[in-house]
This record gives structure tokens, C-alpha cells and sequence, in this order.
């Protein structure tokens, strides 16, 4: 039986490894620390009895990824909980903007604008399953479904502030819109900030925004524990550094890593273009992050507010596009756009009785040495009067931080590389998984289609390899 090993557990690395399980191969997986999931981890960082995500939170691409949605991933322990509606955007007034499940709820929420707003989401939303094969896919290839795609370029390829001017005109939906935009990293004035507002509202209409019961790392578990059903096995607080990887001596690895870690560790083994290509790859915004263990709900004032687990906060459309450019050219925003996810509205599983965790971030220039604590608390409690009375304790952690628990975190970037128009098209290279070696592949959120809990650079990368080793 052929041998191949991947370098990290998140999980892009534990799709690759399911390939090439299900391929027949003798599977290893080399995990850095005492956990597998990279990012997608839950852990105890306050309070006995509470726990909370360390990195994703809410996994709309995860409930719609094609790879996870083909494994038995429920007999595995993984289970989706999901709130009464999967966003709410609260706005100075008091009132929230909610982004709601069904379409034509979502239309009659936004009045005068939802029309428009079921124009654009629900083509993507009624054929999300070959909808995300394609659009989670490496971005050179032919579509399945080539009209669709087309129609859907021209709306994702817009800045942010085009699509948002274009297609709406009153204040709800546009700031609707730039909730969702913010998860790009982008400025609203650069192509592609609107793609990932498409495809997160998209998401929402057609899988929801859930939760896994008990946390991120029942995403992990549910992968690794189908692995192990395959013969693969999971080595953790293995840090495979060169000479570990030349001592594994494997015909077949695939890393699920960024450039600058497959440099160090493989660095000797690839020719010196290619090398030059990853130094020149360049990383994202980085997150500033606080965790919070509360004696109680976030007293919103907006009611709505607690029939969602994600709430965004930053009010207009033209607020959280001033704070978003403030990162893209190297500032920390003075009222940052700020992403809350209150999980244990919905499940209880994760405090003690009657009381509660929020996990909060917002963007900061990567490398960022600023202590963001002050600005995110106060964005809450702007929205939710009396919060800081709520705060049990609370756990901060900075870009460097994030880093430190997660090597791929790479100046607190959470979404392994800047989501350019250059990196979206090579990412990291033009060889997207393939490296100039050719018993080495990269599979992790470097690669298409980049960040998110989806598994797809793994699945992708692993298919190749095997492609290729035919």
C-alpha cells in the first residue's frame, strides 16, 4: 500500500486525508499542537465551565461544503444547531436588519429593497449544491454550469460600494451588505469585496449560518474520527520541522500550511523560482479577539438581536466601509466593524447553567500591536447598554497571540493570505496545490478557494496528488 502523510490538522488537512484514504493510501497526519483543527478548536480560555471557539465560529460553508455534505459526518458527532435567523445587524435607532432563512422573509424584512436583495441571493441560494462546486473550486477550470457562473462574476467581481450604490437604496440593506462584505478583508473600493458578501448571504438562504453542537472542534473530531474508520491516524504535538519531514522520508505529503512554513520546512527541496514566488506571498489584515464568559445574554436593545447567533456590528454602510479602509491602508479604526457570535443562546452546552459566552473580533493590519479591548467594548455596548456589567471575565487575544496557537495565523490573518484579485487567480502560485517538487503538494487556506471551514483546498489538493500520481 502507498504511503502519503499531511502536515497540519485542520481542516483542509483532514479532508486530504480522507482522499487519500478512501484512495487506498496509508494516511498520516502530523499535528504541531496538543489539539487537531487549526483554527477550528474550543477551549477552555476563561472560566471552569466555559469554553469557547478559538477560531471559527459559525460555519455556513462548513453546513455547504460538497466534500463535508458527502460524508456521514452526523454518525461521526457532528451536529448543526442553528438559530432563529442567521444575522442580525443592529442600527442606532434600536432596530436590527435581519437577515433571515427563507427568501421571501428576507425580502419582506428589507421593504423597499427586498426585491433587489432576492435578485442577487437567491439564483446562488435555489442551486447552492452546484453552485458550490464550482465556486469553491480553483478558480481556472470550466464550470459545470457556465451561464450561472457568468451571471454571478458580474456581481462578485464589483467593489463592495458599486453593488451596494447599484443595487439598493435605503440604508437597511446596504448596511446588510456591508456586514457581509467585511468577512473579505477588503476595502469596499477594491474588486471582489462583494464576493464574499454574495456567497455568505447566498449561504444563508440555502444551508443557514449553524453552529456545531459543543463547538468548532466537533467539526475536527467528526473528520478525524471518519479518518480512523479509513486507517488513518492522527499524531498530535508532532512538529514536523526539515529534518523531521526528511526523516518521514513519505513519497506523498501534502501540507496544510501557509508559504512561509513550507519554506522553512521544505525550503532546500524547491527550486528557487518557486521559492521566490511564496516569499512573495502576501498575507491578510490579521483579527484582534476577545472571548467572554457573562452572567447573562448580551442585553441588545434591539430584540432581534437575540434570535440570531451572529450579529455584526458597525451600523451604516458608510461606518463599517470607513473602518474597513482604515485596515487596508495599515490603520486600527477608531469604531471598528466588530463580528459577534453568542453560540450558547442556542446551545447551553458551553457554560455553566443560566450563563453564557460571546466571542468578538474585529480587523486590525496585520502585526497589529494594538490593544483593540476598549473599541470592540464599547461597539457592543453601544448596541447592548450595560454589557461591560455582564462581563464575567474575558480573554484577549491579539495578533501575535493567535499566531502563537495557531502557526498558520500568520500575523493574525485567519484567512491564509490576502483575498487580492492577484492571489484570488494564484494563490499561492499559478500551480495552485502543486509545488515544484513534485512528492509535495500545499493544501490549506493558501490555495483555492482560501479561507473558511469547507475542507475544499484539502479535497482539491488531494485530488491532484492522486491525479498525478496515476
Amino acid at each position: 500500500m502507498s504511503r502519503a502523510c499531511v502536515i497540519g490538522s485542520g481542516t483542509n488537512g483532514l479532508a486530504a486525508a480522507i482522499v487519500l484514504a478512501q484512495a487506498g493510501l496509508a494516511v498520516e497526519v502530523f499535528e504541531a499542537e496538543g489539539e487537531p483543527g487549526g483554527a477550528a478548536r474550543t477551549l477552555p480560555l476563561t472560566l471552569p465551565g466555559f469554553v469557547h471557539d478559538f477560531g471559527s465560529a459559525v460555519h455556513p460553508l462548513a453546513a455547504g461544503s460538497p466534500f463535508f455534505s458527502s460524508l456521514p459526518l452526523s454518525e461521526f458527532g457532528l451536529e448543526w444547531i442553528h438559530g432563529d435567523a442567521p444575522l442580525a445587524h443592529p442600527l442606532d435607532d434600536g432596530s436590527a436588519v435581519m437577515l433571515e432563512r427563507d427568501p421571501g422573509d428576507a425580502e419582506r424584512a428589507l421593504g423597499d429593497d427586498g426585491r433587489a436583495w432576492r435578485r442577487l441571493m437567491q439564483p446562488i441560494a435555489d442551486h447552492w449544491e452546484e453552485f458550490a462546486e464550482d465556486g469553491l473550486a480553483p478558480p481556472i477550470h470550466i464550470p459545470h454550469h457556465p451561464l450561472r457562473m457568468a451571471r454571478f462574476a458580474l456581481s462578485a467581481f464589483q467593489p463592495a460600494q458599486m453593488l451596494a450604490r447599484n443595487s439598493f437604496t435605503a440604508q437597511r440593506a446596504r448596511a446588510l451588505l456591508a456586514g457581509l462584505a467585511g468577512h473579505s478583508f477588503l476595502s469596499f473600493d477594491q474588486p471582489l469585496s462583494s464576493a464574499v458578501a454574495l456567497v455568505l448571504g447566498a449561504a444563508a438562504h440555502a444551508v443557514g449560518w449553524p453552529i456545531p453542537r459543543g463547538g468548532a472542534s466537533a467539526i475536527p473530531r467528526a473528520l478525524m474520527n471518519y479518518l480512523r474508520t479509513l486507517g488513518g491516524r492522527v499524531h498530535v504535538s508532532r512538529h514536523v520541522d526539515a529534518r523531521a519531514w526528511s526523516e518521514l522520508d513519505s513519497p506523498l505529503t501534502l501540507c496544510d500550511i501557509t508559504p512561509r512554513q513550507l519554506l522553512s520546512i521544505a525550503g532546500e527541496n524547491l527550486t528557487a523560482g518557486y521559492r521566490s514566488v511564496l516569499g512573495r506571498f502576501q498575507y491578510g489584515p490579521g483579527a484582534f479577539k476577545i472571548d467572554f464568559a457573562l452572567s447573562e445574554p448580551a442585553p441588545w436593545r434591539a430584540n432581534d438581536c437575540r434570535r440570531a447567533i451572529t450579529v455584526h456590528l458597525g451600523g451604516t454602510f458608510e461606518e463599517i466601509a470607513k473602518s474597513e479602509d482604515a485596515v487596508a491602508h495599515g490603520r486600527e479604526a477608531e469604531r471598528p466593524f466588530v463580528l459577534v457570535a453568542q453560540p450558547t443562546l442556542f446551545d447551553p452546552s458551553r457554560a455553566p447553567r443560566d450563563k453564557h459566552v460571546l466571542w468578538a473580533y474585529c480587523h486590525v493590519p496585520n502585526g497589529s500591536t494594538a490593544d483593540m479591548t476598549e473599541r470592540i467594548e464599547a461597539q457592543i455596548e453601544r448596541f447592548a447598554p450595560g454589557f461591560r456589567d455582564c462581563v464575567l471575565a474575558r480573554n484577549v487575544s491579539s495578533p501575535a497571540r493567535l499566531e502563537s496557537m495557531d502557526a498558520n495565523l500568520v500575523g493574525g490573518d485567519i484567512g491564509g493570505g490576502a483575498f487580492t484579485l492577484r492571489q484570488f487567480f494564484s494563490r499561492p502560485s499559478l500551480r495552485t496545490y502543486a509545488t515544484s517538487n513534485p512528492k509535495l503538494y500545499l493544501c490549506s487556506a493558501s490555495t483555492p478557494p482560501g479561507g473558511g471551514v469547507h475542507g475544499m483546498c484539502g479535497f482539491h489538493a488531494a485530488n491532484l496528488a492522486l491525479r498525478r500520481m496515476k
